[in-house]
């Protein structure tokens, strides 16, 4: 069973309960994706689905790609991604994967490319304190301070420095789907999900344990004799 799917982050908005309360969540456009490749254990030594999402102009298409999109009779994909999975059942070259595998109230973790936010210090890369301002240091309240001894004569690898900030493959886990849209082929998902707008995002079941949510018990009635001492 696949529990993965592609899609593209449109934005986020609000909607609210039926209490009235405002909920924030991601709108994800989720096409159609096409399955361009099954894995087998016995030909390729492991279980997995390769997807294919997205449209784009053939010209834009390499030969090797353009050559197994048409050997395999299949649409051409800008974006190809794998996912393994245990169970490849009923799953075969050509087929559709929908929306459908989800549904509202279930939990997913989504994938993506954070925002870039070139190069930055380590006040806002690491969250350094930074320096005092005392003893004369007018400018150095951002300043990253000493890397360490002498000793080594040279930067330790793996130092928090400053650096590039940003655009880089981040995973947020246990989001729970407010509204599955079918008809419109969007997901509404509760929080904020990683990524630019227009950005392919990979929503997959979560894999962390779900609580079962507890409605709250009824409030007990007070006995006539507990109510009357009460007010003696």
């Amino acid at each position: 069973m696949l529990n993965s799917i592609i899609g593209t982050k449109i934005g986020m908005t609000r909607i609210f309960d039926k209490i009235g309360n405002m909920i924030p969540v991601t709108v994800v456009s989720v096409k159609p994706n096409v399955i361009t490749a099954v894995r087998t254990k016995e030909k390729d030594g492991y279980t997995a689905v390769r997807l294919g999402y997205g449209e784009i102009d053939e010209k834009k298409v390499n030969r090797p790609d353009m050559g197994f999109f048409k050997k395999n009779n299949l649409p051409v994909k800008k974006y190809q991604l794998e996912f393994r999975t245990a169970d490849i059942s009923g799953l075969q070259t050509g087929q559709e994967v929908k929306l459908d595998i989800f549904k509202a109230g279930e939990y997913v973790d989504v994938a993506g490319t954070s925002k870039g936010k070139g190069f930055a210090g380590t006040v806002k890369r690491h969250g350094f304190a930074g320096g005092v301002i005392t003893h004369g240091q007018s400018d150095r309240q951002r300043s990253p301070g000493s890397i360490g001894s002498q000793g080594f004569q040279r930067v330790i690898k793996g130092l928090r420095m400053a650096g590039h900030l940003g655009h880089e493959k981040v995973t947020i886990q246990h989001l729970e789907i407010a509204e599955v849209d079918p008809e419109k082929s969007v997901i509404l998902i509760k929080g904020a999900v990683p990524g630019v707008n227009n950005d392919i995002v990979v929503i997959s079941k979560t894999v962390k344990r779900v609580k079962v949510k507890r409605e709250a018990a009824p409030a007990k009635k007070e006995k006539k004799g507990a109510a009357k001492s009460a007010k003696k």
